[in-house]
């Protein structure tokens, strides 16, 4: 991956962290800026790796479907197809438009689309499936993982109150 690409995720990462965690910290006023920093920095590490793992997610789908190896390269993000998903990060915030977000992400997956047909293969509909499972896949992996911090941290606050 090119520099120029992993700073595209990184960016796209903490704006999606910061989409997440701003409704969170309404809900709780007073957090520390320190507190602040340390989640949109990890949240956004976290959400720029699963950025990351798209691709990845979807070629190794496409290399079960096919049970046979890909002839050609492993697909990953370039320039080109980062740059929507930037995009979308930043308009990730809920007031800002949620449905527009979920768009720009289906159309930053059906541009991994043709890369990924091309790459192994595989037909536009098959790459498809593989693109947006991966994608859902991975969704609902950060799902859990943000309700079980959520609900973790909830249980601390409920403590240090009681």
């Amino acid at each position: 991956m090119s520099p120029v690409v992993v700073v595209l995720l990184l960016f796209a990462g903490l704006s999606e962290a910061a989409g997440r965690i701003l409704p969170f910290l309404v809900r709780r006023p007073g957090t520390s800026w320190q507190a602040v920093v340390g989640l949109l920095m990890t949240g956004g590490l976290i959400e720029a790796a699963v950025f990351a793992l798209w691709p990845l997610t979807a070629w190794t789908l496409a290399d079960v479907v096919l049970s046979t190896p890909s002839p050609g390269d492993v697909l990953v993000w370039t320039p080109g197809l980062v740059a929507p998903l930037v995009l979308s990060a930043v308009l990730a915030f809920p007031l800002l438009g949620p449905l527009l977000h979920l768009l720009l992400v289906v159309g930053v997956g059906a541009g991994l689309v043709s890369p990924l047909a091309t790459a192994t293969g595989l037909g536009w509909w098959g790459a498809a499936g593989c693109v947006a499972v991966a994608g859902a896949g991975l969704g609902v992996a950060v799902a859990a993982v943000r309700r079980l911090v959520g609900q973790l941290t909830a249980v601390e606050v409920r403590e240090v109150v009681a």
